[in-house]
């Protein structure tokens, strides 16, 4: 489609040189074009009010004179209606570009060309050692890895960092729990389960029981800072057990990846930049950027409107903005980034602001090219999930739910399946993905398992089934494809508009970093689809002519489903 309305708004700007030098370009012309709300109104529009003040006219006589003798590539009617000049595209059109453009490309179409010799890093997903995923990390991980997605289908060549936590006092605590209650061979056993109640326990110990008369232990706070200042320091015993605290926790965090179908490129966490962390606190220094606050070492912002950057404690450790200036100097020196991208929680977005404001101030040129992406919190029937108290969902106990529900429904509806579980888990599993996607990013969400887990409606697995649907038509039409294409009704053309849009969706996607258009547009194909099978013969049609035509746009509607599933950690289910 951007073809096209790249060719009416080069008409559009020919057409408007009648007025005079107005200063409008045709690009300037593409960006006014929208799709009408209405399909009475037409496919494409342009409202003409937001030419009024270019060109000193009415939109009424702007629409108007567009409107007279208007002749363009593909447009099959014009109309000047209220001061909008609304657009129907042909179906000669649809049916001798679009379609042919889709089957020719096949999972490639729609993709923009932007990002050849170009790489950008994006830092996501990056738990924190210790701690099991719960549903708080989904929004990370999948936004995270859909925008990676997007970004490799326009073409850049993507590094995709789990930045994992893996240094910091919450070690400390740990370590001094394993060292008071812990058993190796429980640990080795039950895993990351384990070392989730023994980091739950050692904070509740800490703050105590006011009500049940257990009082604080703020000694044990201070031994556990005792003990990770030892880490930093190179203790060997705890460096030790540390190390073997980050193994369980990858093992474990290895068996979610694989059922989103995720791979990092690289798992440089925290601790990777311990060594590199002098050099660039020694440049703040030699640039007078630093100085001391009760003790501790940070950068006055306040001239920004912001609160001081924390740099190194007052016992001399580190912190997350000195690891994060050291990784971005990394990243830079190492990668050549155009974008290094970050995605965390919406509570992090002052200190990206604050340590992006001390990249810049150190005078990195790169400042400009850190983007921190943030995205709403998610709490459980409205309580915040937190893993020191144990409030959390664990993600894999929710993935399992949805599984077996899946498995149910198999069972009732299709009990002949073959390979039901790996269709069962894809189902399953795109049912929370899916869930969470198709809410805008930054909005919080209350996460209700039930309308989670639920497969009726706009859902993971209608647009799941509606892939499987795709794949059954072709698989039973075979290749009877001897007519020409020819589209004859507006349920084919309707589907074939929707197609289209696809590249200005993923556009829109990388612009926003917002995984949600495609997924909405997932939906928008699934209805269009759906509709269209429904109401139109496929197989049985006698005319061989639009029995091809309809063949042909269940192949062009699976090759834009797949390609778009896959930007977004959806699997493709060629049977249900």
């Amino acid at each position: 489609m951007i073809k096209l309305k790249k060719l009416i708004s080069e008409k559009i700007a020919e057409k408007i040189e009648q007025f005079g030098d107005s200063g409008l370009t045709s690009a300037a012309i593409y960006d006014m074009l929208e799709y009408p709300p209405d399909a009475n109104m037409g496919d494409i529009a342009l409202p003409c009010f937001k030419m009024s003040r270019a060109l000193r006219r009415s939109p009424v006589q702007i629409a108007t004179a567009i409107a007279e003798d208007f002749e363009c590539e593909g447009v099959a009617s014009v109309e000047a209606l209220n001061g909008y000049f609304n657009i129907k595209i042909s179906n000669e059109y649809l049916a001798g570009k679009i379609l042919p453009e889709i089957l020719e490309k096949k999972e490639k179409y729609g993709a923009p060309d932007l990002g050849k010799g170009k790489t950008v890093v994006i830092d996501y997903s990056s738990p924190n050692v210790a701690k099991p995923f719960h549903i708080g990390h989904l929004g990370t991980t999948v936004i995270g890895h859909a925008i990676k997605m997007l970004h490799e289908f326009a073409g850049y060549k993507c590094v995709g960092i789990n930045h994992l936590g893996d240094w910091g006092t919450q070690f400390g605590k740990l370590i001094v729990a394993y060292k008071l209650w812990g058993n190796r061979e429980e640990i080795e056993a039950g895993g990351i389960d384990k070392l989730v109640e023994l980091y739950v326990r050692i904070n509740n110990t800490i703050k105590g029981d006011e009500e049940k008369g257990i009082p604080a232990r703020e000694d044990l706070a201070e031994e556990s800072r005792a003990e990770f200042h030892k880490m930093e320091i190179g203790d060997a015993e705890n460096i030790a057990l540390w190390k073997w605290f980050v193994k369980i926790s990858l093992d474990e965090y290895a068996k979610t990846y694989k059922q989103l179908d995720i791979e990092f490129d690289s798992y440089n966490g925290e601790s990777f930049y311990t060594d590199k962390m002098p050099a660039q606190v020694e440049l703040l220094r030699e640039k007078g950027l630093m100085k001391l606050d009760d003790g501790a070492s940070v950068v006055d912002l306040e001239p920004y409107g912001m609160p001081p950057c924390l740099i190194l404690k007052r016992d001399g450790s580190t912190l997350y903005p000195t690891r994060d200036i050291a990784a971005a100097v990394y990243r830079k020196e190492t990668y050549d980034f155009e974008k290094c991208i970050y995605v965390t929680s919406n509570q992090q977005i002052l200190h990206f602001a604050q340590w992006f404001k001390v990249v810049e101030l150190m005078g990195y040129d790169f400042y400009d090219k850190l983007v921190h992406v943030p995205y709403g919190t998610v709490s459980l029937n409205g309580e915040k999930l937190a893993t020191r108290t144990g409030n959390v969902v664990l993600l894999k106990d929710l993935f399992a739910a949805a599984i077996e529900k899946a498995k149910g429904i198999m069972e009732e509806k299709n009990p002949e399946l073959r390979g039901r579980d790996d269709i069962a888990e894809a189902v399953g599993v795109g049912a929370i993905v899916f869930y969470y996607l198709t809410n805008n990013r930054i909005k919080d969400i209350n996460f209700n398992l039930e309308d989670a887990l639920s497969f009726d409606g706009n859902t993971g697995p209608y647009v799941q089934y509606t892939y499987a649907r795709t794949c059954s038509v072709l698989q039973k039409a075979g290749s009877a494809r001897d007519g020409k294409v020819t589209v004859t009704c507006d349920e084919e053309a309707a589907l074939l508009k929707t197609l289209s849009q696809y590249e200005e969706k993923v556009l829109s996607a990388i612009r926003d970093y917002e995984p949600s258009v495609v997924a909405r547009f997932i939906l928008d194909v699934a209805a269009a689809y759906n509709k269209f099978y429904h109401n139109c013969q496929i197989l049985s049609a006698e005319d061989k002519d639009v029995r091809t035509t309809r063949i042909m746009l269940t192949e062009a509607t699976k090759n834009v489903l797949g390609s778009a599933f896959s930007l977004i950690c959806l699997k493709k289910t060629e049977r249900i």
